[in-house]
Formats: structure tokens, C-alpha cells, sequence
């Protein structure tokens, strides 16, 4: 009996082992299919991780450029430019001043002191040579033509005088003697009336003049020009000391630069210049070197210089300030430059929209030096590039307005 309970005992212990290995089995069979499809998800997920990624390349590419029919780039004002590299000079680029012409510059007055009667002309007039600027009465006018009027009678007499002489002396009725007195004061009368002549001219008055105009005398412009400054106001006396008026020739202009101690081995005279303007930002007023000066000024370490430009529309008047950009002795050096309007500022750095596959895309540049309304790249193009040079800001408003459109 007990041989048979041990059997039994060591069947139940067998089955209960084989129940137990498998039972764990089939649980191991689960948890690896609970991990083989977490692990499926997961490849799942990275794959649409990898979607999302492309796709957001694809819409930051998207969003650097831009694309417009040729309608809306007309109505933008878009031009396109190839860039090209252009063979540069060394430059000096200097600030300066406009000034007259000081060889066509003149400073008028009042030969004599007089009362000021009439300004006709007024700051700013163009006028021609010869032309009456004021009036002033004189008394010395006055005199002087007094004294004419008495010389021309005086003459008047002398004449008479030596005509009877004449006829009396072919008649060998008066002494030969009697006969050339009389015409000596013939001709010292003609000669004093000549000087009296000379001396009203030369004081402004008219032999012509009559009643209340014989002491009125006219300043009058010397040379065709502008009256750049006017002094003169009526009633006031005037004397040769003080100007009425400033005359210049404006046809043509002075720049006057100073030139740093450094710079005056490189610079000559006849050397190209080019000068700008604030009051014309896009144009350039070409020039040359016609003077430098022989001193140099002890606290600023420069010396003056004088670029001389034509000015035949007079848009460039005298106390503009200036800019000089003087082509120095050196070697050439080629670079890539653009009209200053081609570069705007995106997020604060300069910026150009470069036209390829019919969009503009926005390009960052590095600018050097400005020369003449354009400025030299250092960087950020090559050559054979098609950069837009007008109608920049209307692309940058687009640029911005996409940017607001997608949330940035």
C-alpha cells in the first residue's frame, strides 16, 4: 500500500512540473507578440516621423522663395541684372561741400556811397550780364553829371568860337596867333567834356538822364549767372565797402574735400572723381581733380581739394553736402557689384532676391564699399547670377507677408 502511494504522489508531482512549463511557455508566446507589435508601432511612428521631417524641409524650401507671373512683376517694377564682375580701381571715398566756382564768383557793390532806391532782382534769380540789380541815388552822381552838362556847354561855346577864328583867318582878317588859340580851347574843351564823360561813367550815372534820375546810378551784374545772396534793402544807404549781392556761375561747381595726411601720395590731379548727393541718392556727378593744396591743416591732418564738376541743369547748389569717391594710383582688382537699391534688409541682414526656375529666392550677401550708387559684394553671389536691382522692397513686402501667412 505505501509503495502504491508513492507512486501516485510522484505522477501528480510530474504533472503539476508539465502543467507549470506550460503554462509559462504560452505566456512567453504572448509577451512576445505583445512586443513584436509595439514594436511594429514603433516603426510605424518613425516612419511617419520621417514624413513629417521631408515635408518640413519641402516647406522651408518652399518658403525661400517666391514665384510672380510677369503681371505682377510688372506692376512690381522688378528688373532683372546679370551679375558680372567688373574690373574695379582703387577708390578714396571722402565727404565734401559744394561750393561756387570761385573763378565765376563775384561779389558786387556800390562804386559810391548812395541811397538804395530800388532792388529789382531778388535771392535766387537767374540773371544775365549787364542787368540792373539796384538803384541808388548819389550826390556824387549828381555832381558828376552837373559837371558833364557844364563841359558840353563849355565845348559848345569853344566850338562856336573857333569857327569864326577860322573863317576870319582864311579872310587873313585876324592874327595867325588869335586863330590857334581859339583852337586850342576847342580841343581843351572837347578833352574836358571827354573827362567828365569819363568820370560820370565811371560812377554809374547816364549822360542821358534827366530830372529827378540824373543822381540815380544802377549795380548791375558783371557776368550771366544766379544771385546766390542778396544784401541790399531799400532805403538803406549803401557804401563800396559792404556787397549788395553775391553773383555766381553756377554751370559749374566746385567740391571742395579734404583729403587725409595718408592719401596724398596716391591722389593727382586730373584724377576721375565721382560725387553723390542726399538730394539725389540714385545719381552720380562725374568730375576731376583740379586742384590740391599746398598746406596742410595742422588740427584735422588733411589737405583741401577741389573736384570740379559740370552743373549745367544747376540741381547741384552751393553748400550741399557731398560725397567724393576719387580713383586713386594703384592696381585694379575685379569684384561683383549692384545698385544700392538691389540690397534690403531681411531679420537685419543684407539681403538680394536672386531670380532662377522662374522664383525669387531671398539670398544673404556680405556688401563692401559703396562707389557711385552701387556697392561692391564681398560675398554671397557669382557671377552669372540674375539678381533682381529693382522692385526689391516689393518682394520683400511679399516675403514678409508669406512668412505672417505661416505663422512665423
Amino acid at each position: 500500500m505505501k509503495t502504491l502511494k508513492k507512486l501516485e504522489d510522484s505522477r501528480l508531482r510530474a504533472g503539476l512540473a508539465a502543467a507549470a512549463a506550460l503554462l509559462a511557455f504560452a505566456l512567453a508566446g504572448c509577451g512576445g507578440g505583445a512586443k513584436d507589435e509595439h514594436a511594429g508601432e514603433g516603426d510605424k511612428h518613425a516612419e511617419h516621423a520621417g514624413e513629417k521631417k521631408e515635408g518640413k524641409d519641402e516647406h522651408s524650401e518652399a518658403e525661400s522663395e517666391l514665384t510672380l507671373t510677369s503681371e505682377e512683376a510688372a506692376r512690381a517694377g522688378i528688373k532683372v541684372e546679370e551679375v558680372k564682375p567688373q574690373a574695379l580701381g582703387e577708390t578714396l571715398t571722402v565727404t565734401a561741400t559744394i561750393r561756387p566756382d570761385a573763378d565765376r564768383l563775384a561779389h558786387v557793390a556800390a562804386r559810391i556811397e548812395g541811397r538804395i532806391t530800388s532792388v529789382p532782382a531778388k535771392l535766387g534769380d537767374k540773371v544775365r550780364a549787364g542787368q540792373t540789380l539796384a538803384t541808388l541815388d548819389s550826390v556824387a552822381v549828381g555832381e558828376a553829371h552837373a559837371a558833364f552838362n557844364e563841359a558840353q556847354a563849355e565845348l559848345g561855346i569853344a566850338e562856336a568860337d573857333f569857327k569864326r577864328a577860322e573863317s576870319l583867318n582864311a579872310e587873313e582878317i585876324i592874327p595867325r596867333k588869335d586863330y590857334l588859340r581859339a583852337r586850342a580851347d576847342r580841343d581843351k574843351a572837347a578833352a574836358a567834356l571827354r573827362a567828365a564823360a569819363d568820370r560820370l561813367r565811371l560812377l554809374g550815372g547816364s549822360p542821358n538822364a534827366s530830372g529827378a534820375a540824373v543822381s540815380a546810378f544802377a549795380v548791375t551784374a558783371p557776368f550771366a549767372g544766379t544771385v546766390i545772396e542778396k544784401k541790399a534793402t531799400l532805403g538803406e544807404l549803401a557804401s563800396p565797402s559792404e556787397p549788395l549781392f553775391s553773383v555766381a556761375d553756377l554751370s559749374r561747381v566746385w567740391i571742395q574735400a579734404d583729403l587725409p595726411e595718408s592719401a596724398l601720395a596716391k591722389v593727382r590731379i586730373g584724377a576721375n572723381a565721382k560725387v553723390t548727393v542726399p538730394a539725389y541718392p540714385n545719381e552720380v556727378f562725374g568730375g576731376r581733380v583740379g586742384h590740391i593744396g599746398a598746406s596742410l591743416d595742422k588740427d584735422s591732418r588733411t589737405v583741401a581739394a577741389r573736384i570740379e564738376v559740370a552743373n549745367a541743369d544747376g540741381r547741384l547748389k552751393p553748400e550741399m553736402f557731398a560725397t567724393a569717391t576719387i580713383e586713386v594710383a594703384g592696381g585694379q582688382r575685379e569684384a561683383i557689384s549692384l545698385p544700392d537699391a538691389a540690397i534690403v534688409l531681411m531679420d537685419g541682414k543684407p539681403t538680394v532676391f536672386v531670380y532662377a526656375q522662374g522664383a525669387y529666392e531671398a539670398v544673404q550677401v556680405e556688401p563692401g564699399e559703396r562707389i557711385g550708387g552701387r556697392t561692391v559684394l564681398k560675398s554671397g553671389l557669382m557671377a552669372g547670377d540674375q539678381v533682381v536691382t529693382s522692385g526689391t522692397y516689393a518682394l520683400k513686402a511679399r516675403k514678409l507677408k508669406s512668412q505672417l501667412g505661416h505663422g512665423h
